[in-house]
């Protein structure tokens, strides 16, 4: 049976940070996941989770200037500085939480400027070396450009190619099937072909990004493809509620723990 993790980013925005911890788990979720924790302290959130009995799935390096406009900097030229620097606070939360798995965001570049792909290769293999030491996998994720244009790693082809080339044995793919959907389609045919690769999946509806309960994708058989395929990791629930998000959770209630 897949196991589910509550996104605190997107979901239960009703409650502040830290106390979305508590909702998720009253609701029935054994883990969670979100963005970036970094406005709160790598104790707070360890409590939280020890609190509520909840494993960390997920989280993302800090991504640069999330205000200005930046959604990563691993891709940009002249930041490999702060890419080292980001690996080191993350590791501090990822200390805290046992979390297995981090996603590097690339950042907003041209997949197909040569500078920007050498600093992407170079940030990448650094990233999962050193997470290599503390026996954590670095995930990349490709993004649709329908909801963050300009993207660097926009194609889950390239995101194949650059985690067999790399040899990297930690090196893993974040596949989202909400992204997968817009950006090629063909879903469960990926999914028995990048399994092997894959680290971690997410799931919302498409178009709309909301609860996986309806539109273009039948998530009840791909919730039982996922579990003939054998996959063991987490599915992290990236979407954005219709309204409350309690209000949402029919589509959980068969997997919510008791």
């Amino acid at each position: 049976m897949p196991v589910f993790a509550a996104n605190l980013t997107m979901m239960f925005n009703e409650w502040t940070f830290l106390d979305r911890f508590d909702a998720a788990a009253d609701a029935g979720f054994a883990a969670v996941e979100y963005l970036f924790p970094y406005e709160a302290t790598p104790e707070a959130i360890a409590e939280r989770l020890a609190r509520n009995n909840l494993q960390q799935a997920l989280f993302n390096l800090p991504p640069g200037d999330w205000a200005a406009g930046e959604r990563g900097i691993a891709a940009l030229p002249g930041r490999f500085d702060a890419v080292k620097a980001d690996v080191e606070r993350a590791l501090d939360y990822a200390a805290a939480t046992g979390v297995g798995r981090l996603h590097l965001m690339a950042g907003i570049a041209d997949p197909h400027d040569q500078d920007a792909s050498v600093c992407y290769r170079r940030s990448v293999t650094y990233a999962a070396e050193r997470l290599a030491e503390k026996s954590i996998d670095l995930l990349l994720e490709p993004i649709n450009g329908r909801n963050m244009p300009g993207y660097f790693l926009n194609d889950f082809d390239a995101a194949e190619r650059l985690i067999a080339e790399s040899g990297l044995a930690n090196l893993k793919l974040q596949f989202d099937i909400y992204h997968r959907q817009i950006i090629h389609g063909d879903v469960v045919m990926a999914l028995r072909r990048l399994l092997p690769i894959t680290g971690h999946i997410q799931i919302a509806s498409v178009p709309s990004r909301n609860e996986p309960d309806g539109e273009e994708l039948n998530y009840p058989y791909l919730f039982g493809e996922i579990d003939r395929l054998g996959y063991g990791g987490f599915i992290g629930c990236e979407y954005i509620p219709r309204a409350h998000t309690l209000d949402g959770l029919g589509w959980f209630k068969p997997f919510a723990r008791s």
